[in-house]
């Protein structure tokens, strides 16, 4: 048990109000005082190792998912927002931090949304000063930003499509049999839907048509993008109660997040059948994360793979915490997640130090770094560029990068870490989350400078940067 000092008085008080006990019946159960009770609930004192162990035993509850404590992300990404000028002059404790999370999340995200409204309205304003008073639209996230910002805080694990996914995948023995001849014939079989290639100047990957209940596909894409969006069909036709269930739970501004929404939701399902979790996760552990091969087996991509290791967050039987990004040429992030302590920034393009960077340098290659980030933490990061085309020579070819990693504590469960010097503080490259909340006074890469400091600027000295960080 780590001797980190656990403040989760709101989730015992949840698992007490869900089980419908008084304070005096709940803490008798457990074998405390009512008073000690009141004061864990409220945050006052810190949660025991026996207190844990008691929880576990009488209300089956996951001490590993209970002793997370606060939610990182959450933590993170107030952060990040009262980190801007904005607030300037105020500073708040890790521990007032921790307090409003844990204790008042729903604050937190109001927060942070006026955080982002702010952002958006002072990024709209350099560019729209005169538009900007006429369209109260700039300060509102878009739809796409909402999904986005939905799965961040579910943890991007939604368990009732996962383990309906997995219930389905075991009917059909996905993982056991070749899977582009298993979805094919349980979508015919179960839905009458035929498979049938479109016509070779369709620009699609996949196209219904649910009054002939024909389900057509490019000519050209590859087995793994087949079965996944076969998959994707299955959950439109199989699960569309609980995909918009979902969805409405999450209250969106808009009918267009509610259905990029269900897109999402759908997507899940789809990589939840084709990579079932638990066989998944032991074939992850077996094959050491290797990325190649795991999509080798599941017969997936290496993104389908590499995304879903980020997923794996099921409670009582989570895999390593990973995170998940996929970057375009220009740095912008267009896909997140972070099971792990190290968190995406919202606004701006990643760090250039990152690794994942030099893999457009180097196509068909996986990358490999160690990293350290400005709070101490250190990682293995994973990083590889892709190609998606096949529409011939003289079609374009969509070209990102891919990169997951873990803390280095884990380094040792990844075949990447294999004949890296980890245990060698000075083999980990300096990075950050983003130069504009990267503390990092002397980096050579700075794009812009940090939100939170002061600059000082000498006439009659030059280094990388035309100022210096006070």
């Amino acid at each position: 048990m780590s001797a980190r000092k656990l403040y989760i008085g709101r989730k015992i008080r949840e698992i007490r109000d869900s089980h419908k006990a008084t304070q005096s019946a709940f803490a008798e159960r457990i074998g405390i005082s009512t008073s000690y009770l009141n004061q864990i609930e409220n945050n006052q004192r810190p949660v025991s190792a026996s207190v844990l162990l008691a929880l576990a035993e009488n209300f089956q509850i996951d001490i590993g998912a209970m002793a997370l404590g606060d939610d990182d992300r959450l933590l993170s990404a107030i952060a990040e927002a009262l980190a801007d000028p904005l607030f300037d002059g105020y500073k708040p404790s890790l521990q007032e931090l921790k307090l409003v999370t844990q204790n008042a999340p729903s604050l937190a995200h109001a927060l942070i949304a006026c955080h982002q409204a702010y952002r958006r309205n002072s990024e709209q304003l350099a560019s729209f000063d005169d538009a900007l008073g006429r369209s109260s639209t700039l300060t509102e996230p878009s739809s796409y930003e909402e999904v986005r910002d939905f799965f961040h805080f579910v943890d991007n694990y939604i368990h009732e499509l996962d383990l309906a996914a997995e219930k389905l995948a075991g009917k059909l023995g996905i993982s056991e049999r070749d899977t582009s001849a298993i979805l094919p014939a349980y979508i015919e079989q179960a839905h009458k839907v035929r498979i049938v290639r479109a016509q070779p100047g369709e620009d699609i990957i996949r196209h219904f048509d649910p009054a002939a209940r024909v389900l057509y596909f490019s000519p050209y894409s590859p087995p793994s993008t087949r079965n996944f969006q076969i998959a994707f069909q299955i959950a439109e036709l199989e699960m569309e109660e609980e995909v918009s269930a979902i969805a409405r739970r999450a209250r969106f501004r808009s009918a267009e997040a509610l259905e990029i929404c269900k897109i999402g939701l759908r997507n899940y399902f789809a990589g939840a059948l084709t990579l079932p979790y638990q066989a998944f996760l032991a074939a992850a552990k077996e094959l050491r994360h290797d990325l190649e091969l795991l999509a080798a087996r599941f017969d997936a991509s290496i993104e389908q793979v590499a995304h879903r290791l980020s997923t794996l967050q099921r409670p009582g039987l989570k895999g390593v915490p990973i995170f998940f990004a996929r970057i375009d040429r220009a740095g912008n992030i267009t896909k997140r997640h972070s099971a792990a302590k190290l968190q995406f920034a919202r606004f701006g393009a990643a760090c250039p130090l990152w690794n994942v960077h030099q893999a457009f340098e180097q196509p068909g290659r996986i990358i490999r770094q160690l990293a350290e980030t400005p709070d101490g933490a250190r990682y293995l990061c994973v990083a590889t560029e892709l190609t998606k085309g096949g529409g011939g020579f003289n079609a374009p070819q969509r070209r990102y990068a891919i990169a997951l990693g873990c803390e280095v504590a884990y380094a040792g469960d990844f075949v990447y870490a294999d004949k890296l010097d980890h245990g060698n503080r000075a083999a980990f490259d300096p990075i950050g989350i983003s130069c504009r909340i990267c503390e990092r006074a002397s980096c050579p890469q700075r794009a812009v400078p940090p939100l939170n400091r002061k600059l000082v600027v000498d006439h009659n000295r030059r280094g990388a940067v035309p100022y210096e960080i006070a």
